[in-house]
């Protein structure tokens, strides 16, 4: 990022531990589940579930313990239930595969079941479920227009105001007085929004990265997931993996 006069952003902590930005006009609220949540259209976004990813590993051999998509449904509900949306945005990705959906468990599509029933849920399409579900509750759409927002899977390779996005998994390196943490993380310069991956085994790529290069007009402002709160982090304080 450019060494221009640092931009000094206007946020505030939320009581849920989240925090409050104002995104490209739009009061945005960055939950530290990874959520975001926009009031005045009571809708709740969330990206990269990949749901399923633990089983598509399995099925190459890597076995990995077979409860991810339980683990992120149960907080996604967890954050419908508390905010009561009228509508769910799942930002892309939801399913790690084109055979996701088939190995879903029947537990785990009564719980989609569940929650479609008391909000509507919107699947806009990614890379890894380009066709969107094919038997599960909620519409498809290439993109959404919210609060003058444009929320879409994959960011534009250059600035664009108003755009949400998620596609890219950031998380930030935050240097501490004796060692760094690795966290998942939002990733804002007021303008445009870069969203965290919500799923459990989704993984993550440092903001540091040349992916995250030339996104923002000017040095983003990190906002680090930790167990309860979401935490304000300057560039300065970031390192590479």
């Amino acid at each position: 990022m450019s060494a221009e006069p640092a931009f000094r952003y206007a946020f505030a902590r939320s009581p849920c531990g989240g925090l409050a930005l104002e995104l490209a006009g739009a009061e945005a609220l960055l939950r530290a589940s990874g959520a975001l949540w926009l009031a005045a259209e009571r809708l709740l976004v969330v990206a990269d579930l990949h749901l399923e990813k633990g089983s598509a590993y399995a099925a190459r051999g890597q076995m990995l313990p077979p409860y991810d998509t339980r683990e992120t449904l149960a907080r996604l509900g967890a954050e419908a239930a508390q905010l009561r949306p009228r509508t769910i945005l799942l930002l892309g990705d939801t399913l790690h595969d084109g055979q996701a959906e088939e190995r879903l468990s029947g537990d785990d599509v009564r719980t989609l079941t569940t929650i479609a029933a008391v909000a509507e849920l919107v699947w806009i399409v990614g890379n890894h479920d380009a066709e969107g579900p094919r038997a599960l509750p909620g519409g498809v759409a290439d993109g959404w227009r919210a609060a003058g927002l444009w929320l879409v899977h994959e960011p534009a390779a250059s600035p664009r105001f108003g755009e949400v996005a998620g596609h890219l998994h950031p998380c930030a390196r935050v240097k501490g007085r004796a060692a760094s943490v690795r966290r998942r993380c939002f990733v804002s310069d007021g303008e445009r929004l870069v969203m965290p991956a919500f799923g459990a085994f989704a993984g993550g790529l440092n903001v540091r990265d040349a992916a995250f290069a030339g996104l923002f007009r000017r040095t983003p402002l990190i906002v680090a997931l930790g167990d309860r709160r979401a935490h304000a982090v300057g560039w300065e304080q970031l390192r590479r993996d």
